[in-house]
């Protein structure tokens, strides 16, 4: 076997960062004047934020919107985000067994390295602003084992990379829907990512 290497996406799958994210969102419409609908933005994270900026701006204000955004928050979404159940020893349990840890986001990693910072959380590579297939890029490129994430294109990621997709269903999208897009497993948190990691480790040892 090649080195356990475990891809983790950020939001909703190590980190709630809604109250964070919606207070950004708060403070971009008091910038700007164009109303968003902060919990309406944050029951949906996952895509690219030009994505979810799209649904609020029109088209030639995207740009400098998706600026501000990334401007205000520092500010508003750092201090106010969490770790989510069992994320702390998600990580640790992967080093335990010799591995090492990517975190893999559709955040500009510099703004994912403020929260794990923040947060003590510490990985071994941080890959951003990608988002679906594009985060297979990044899974092949450091060589990861496993991709765990919360939304179903995670789960498209990790078929691209040709690894399993581990999913929790801590973000926007169903168990349902996540087995439908090819989850490996599906969880209802980190908690049990350890003993699923282990199950999948020892099937890869008898193939």
């Amino acid at each position: 076997m090649r080195q356990l290497t475990v891809g983790f996406d950020l939001d909703m799958t190590l980190v709630d960062s809604r109250p964070g994210i919606a207070a950004t969102y708060r403070a971009l419409t008091e910038r700007t004047g164009v109303p968003v609908d902060a919990e309406v933005a944050v029951s949906r994270l996952g895509p690219p934020l030009r994505t979810e900026i799209a649904h609020w701006f029109p088209p030639e204000r995207v740009d400098e919107a998706v600026h501000a955004f990334r401007e205000l928050y520092p500010a508003y979404a750092i201090t106010p985000t969490v770790p989510l159940p069992g994320a702390v020893a998600a990580l640790d349990a992967v080093r335990q067994r010799g591995g090492r840890v990517l975190v893999v986001t559709s955040k500009l990693g510099r703004l994912a390295r403020l929260h794990l910072e923040h947060l003590g959380l510490t990985v071994d590579e941080v890959a951003g602003d990608l988002f679906a297939e594009g985060k297979a890029t990044a899974l092949r490129e450091h060589g990861a084992t496993h991709y765990v994430g919360d939304h179903v294109a995670d789960m498209v990621a990790a078929q691209a990379a040709d690894v399993p997709g581990i999913a929790v269903a801590t973000g926007p999208c169903s168990a349902d829907e996540l087995r439908a897009a090819g989850a490996a497993t599906v969880l209802v948190d980190l908690t049990g990512f350890p003993a699923a990691l282990d199950g999948m480790i020892r099937l890869a040892l008898r193939q």
